[in-house]
């Protein structure tokens, strides 16, 4: 059934009416979508062009290949026709990114040309799994030297870095990674594990300390716990004098 209704959701046949925790609820497409929009045909390349260039707004800076990920193009020919049309039209131009490479030689990219370099970016965040900004793994990589994937099909003795690790944003870089549980029996957000990634800034820990308790407000939880594990956990506690400590 559930292949049945994704399959009809690529073609358009069905839409997404509604979520019910990670479950999506389908129903007919006339049923979701304005008539006026579903009696409007779009050309198939006009769309792709369309998604290109949004993905390219999105990104601000990025390969083929992230362009083609962002929307799940599969059809890399009609993503780079799409590319060199907005190109010719201004909308995108051709960049190299320094340490962005391809069989030895400098990555082919694009920037959005309404893209602004920032003085600084001031951005603190707990990013989940399907963020934008690591869902394409070799893009995270690449940005940010961050080797990504989450555990929860690896057994508990195997893993790294926990069973669900969050990447943290402080700046513009990723500097670490928590994994969370939230223990409704207690009222408290258990910090299972925590990580620093290179190149962290000196109030890293106080920034990601004002994520967590911003997480458990988000949760309704009345405190937080930090565990014993990982190269992060002893600086978090350190932030948060309030919360208290667990054995992994």
């Amino acid at each position: 059934m559930k292949q049945a209704l994704e399959h009809l959701f690529l073609f358009g046949e069905v839409a997404i009416a509604g979520r019910r925790g990670f479950e999506r609820r389908y129903a007919l497409a006339e049923q979701v979508i304005p008539t006026t929009v579903l009696e409007r045909p779009v050309p198939r390349a006009d769309a792709i062009r369309e998604l290109v260039g949004r993905a390219a707004r999105a990104y601000g800076v990025a390969t083929a290949s992230d362009l083609a990920d962002y929307w799940r193009i599969v059809d890399r020919a009609a993503v780079m026709t799409a590319i060199r049309e907005l190109q010719d039209a201004g909308a995108l131009m051709p960049v190299t990114v320094q340490g962005w490479t391809s069989g030895g030689r400098p990555a082919k990219a694009w920037v959005d040309a309404s893209a602004v370099l920032p003085r600084r970016i001031d951005a603190a965040a707990l990013l989940t799994p399907f963020d934008p900004v690591v869902w394409f793994r070799d893009r995270a990589e690449r940005l940010f030297d961050f080797a990504y994937r989450i555990e929860i099909y690896t057994p508990a003795a195997r893993r790294t870095y926990g069973y669900y690790s969050l990447p943290v944003l402080v700046g513009d870089d990723i500097v670490g990674r928590v994994d969370l549980k939230a223990d409704r029996a207690t009222s408290t957000l258990r910090v299972q594990s925590a990580w620093w990634e290179h190149g962290r800034p000196h109030d890293a820990a106080d920034r990601v300390a004002g994520e967590l308790r911003t997480a458990a407000r988000w949760q309704e939880l009345e405190s937080i716990s930090v565990s014993d594990w990982g190269d992060a956990v002893d600086d978090l506690a350190g932030a948060l004098p309030e919360a208290r400590r667990h054995e992994r």
